[in-house]
């Protein structure tokens, strides 16, 4: 199932917000009156659904994708293109070097996640004193998203302006760097409110729509990340006793489009591939929302006459995203052949199954950042795109940004952490049968089961931007990305100096360190 998150919801509210009187004198007439609009239960929902568009918009924003940003500092994928000046403010972000407090990828993700906030507040602060019958669950949204919105941007960026209220006029922006400590409360505040208010997965008709298993789940994560895995434990359990949360039986189907939204789905975008979008002037939004997810294609294996990958059912790409050396070695270390498949195709695979790989035919006669396989996790599939328009402007491949099989793996690491190892091995090894292995020992446990938790949690997350983080707060950044480029000032990307520049209770000195 596909739900279109019509973008004209966002023009609506960004309307909204423009015609209050504080900041124009000149109101537009082709928006309605917010003193009014939230007395509907209808224009409620929408404003919800305007949330979600933002989200989609977020992680799928063309070169700007918060999705390929937070995968770029990782072990696990590199930038990849057509060459090493294709979109140099990527590569910039995946060689660690010349990262710039004004890169326009950095600065769209910042950006873009503070908007979501600010749609997220307008719901929040219009719904206080409705008696509306869908007051509560759309309220619960709302914090969600902010909450996530506040985890994303701490994660990347440390400490940062904490906004949970729409200023009322210009002077209002001003805000300064709120400490770690304040952005978790904030985060597990609203996530409290959203779990009380959101229904079961069970309850939930509209299944792109979060439960309250996803608030959990996200609670759990925050608290881990907090360095609070014992408080975390309860959420987990939570999510994990309920019967609506489980692995799909099959690695394949975790990404299947015929399992989109599924049981091990807790928070996933959708997109569609009936907007039959092409090459014509106007067709396709560039740097504006677009219902069809863009950004598969700009992953898919470059063409060009470089890499020939008909025989298995892709399309060719852009070339971006492709996965180190590093994993595929990591994968055959394991003797993980089940979910390596689910993740990238080796060359020599590749060729066996039909195609094959030209490098001379790419710039200078070297496929840049290519370290010998193709991504298959959010491949370019032609079952995902459709007839209608050109096939690589209309994939339907939704953004599974959190899923059932990352809480197990959460779980782990927490028991582990509270000295509860027989529990961690359980959670453990239902990530790894499904993958087809062995039981972990139960001789393995303390640091040497942690050790297990992390590489299980590099091979079953791959590419879906969880890696780098997880090497930093664990500490284990400057080991794992030894000889990269990396330095300890990547621990953070820099606040944007446009931020800088426009908010007045921040300056040079608030920039993160190094930058």
């Amino acid at each position: 199932m596909k739900k279109i998150f019509f973008s004209a919801v966002l023009v609506l509210f960004l309307g909204i917000i423009a015609c209050s009187e504080d900041f124009t004198e000149n109101p537009r007439e082709d928006v309605q009156d917010l003193e009014t609009f939230f007395l509907k239960e209808a224009n409620v929902d929408e404003a919800v659904i305007g949330i979600y568009d933002l989200m989609q918009f977020n992680y799928s924003k063309d070169w700007s994708s918060a999705f390929l940003v937070k995968i770029l500092p990782g072990d696990d994928a590199n930038a990849a293109g057509g060459n090493s000046q294709d979109q140099p403010q990527l590569q910039d972000i995946d060689d660690y070097m010349n990262v710039s407090t004004a890169n326009g990828s950095i600065e769209s993700v910042w950006n873009l996640f503070y908007r979501t906030i600010a749609l997220s507040n307008l719901v929040i602060e219009n719904l206080k004193d409705s008696s509306l019958s869908n007051k509560d669950r759309a309220t619960a949204e709302a914090k969600f998203f902010r909450a996530w919105c506040y985890f994303e941007l701490t994660t990347m960026f440390g400490e940062v302006p904490l906004r949970k209220e729409l200023p009322k006029s210009a002077a209002d922006f001003a805000e300064p760097k709120a400490t770690k400590a304040l952005i978790y409360e904030t985060i597990k505040d609203d996530l409290n409110d959203a779990i009380a208010n959101l229904p079961e997965k069970s309850g939930v008709s509209e299944v792109f729509r979060v439960s309250k298993g996803t608030a959990q789940a996200l609670m759990g994560k925050v608290l881990v990340f907090e360095g609070k895995p014992g408080e975390a434990i309860p959420f987990f359990e939570s999510v994990i006793s309920n019967p609506s949360h489980d692995l799909e039986a099959n690695l394949g189907d975790v990404w299947s489009i015929d399992k989109e939204f599924g049981k091990e789905s807790l928070l996933e975008l959708g997109f569609v591939s009936t907007t039959g979008l092409n090459w014509n002037p106007g067709s396709v939004n560039w740097g504006g929302r677009n219902e069809s997810n863009l950004h598969i294609q700009l992953m898919g294996p470059r063409g060009d006459g470089i890499f020939n990958v008909g025989s298995i059912g892709l399309l060719n790409g852009w070339g971006f995203n492709l996965p180190t050396k590093k994993l595929a070695m990591a994968f055959d270390a394991a003797g993980d052949t089940q979910r390596k498949a689910a993740t990238l195709m080796t060359e020599a695979e590749l060729k066996s199954a039909g195609g094959d790989v030209d490098p001379t035919k790419a710039t200078g006669g070297t496929i840049w950042d290519y370290e010998g396989a193709i991504r298959i996790k959010y491949a370019t599939k032609s079952e995902d795109t459709s007839t209608s328009g050109v096939k690589e402007l209309n994939y339907s491949t939704n953004f599974r940004l959190f899923r059932y099989a990352e809480v197990l793996l959460l779980a782990a690491e927490a028991y582990n952490a509270a000295g509860q190892d027989g529990k961690a091995r359980t959670e453990l090894n239902k990530i790894r049968r499904r993958a087809g292995l062995t039981d972990i020992s139960t001789s393995v446990a303390g640091n040497n089961l942690f050790e297990a938790i992390v590489n299980e949690k590099f091979l079953e997350l791959a590419h879906e931007g969880q890696r780098f983080w997880d090497l930093v707060r664990w500490g284990k950044a400057a080991t794992e990305l030894s000889g990269t480029g990396y330095t300890a000032k990547n621990n953070l990307f820099p606040i944007p100096i446009s931020e800088i520049d426009k908010n007045t209770a921040l300056t040079e000195a608030d920039q993160n360190p190094g930058y």
